[in-house]
């Protein structure tokens, strides 16, 4: 696996976790839908 690979891979990790990733204790919504939804309950 050379730079270039290892960088895509990390990246594809990254949108992963943050983006299709669903986690119970957020209510069911990944990281950054649990961000939204909060930032929009504080305005």
């Amino acid at each position: 696996m050379n730079y270039a690979q290892l960088k895509k891979r990390i990246e594809e990790y990254i949108n992963y976790y943050n983006n299709k990733r669903i986690k119970q204790k957020l209510a069911g919504m990944t990281p950054v839908q649990y961000r939204i939804h909060t930032s929009q309950l504080a305005a």
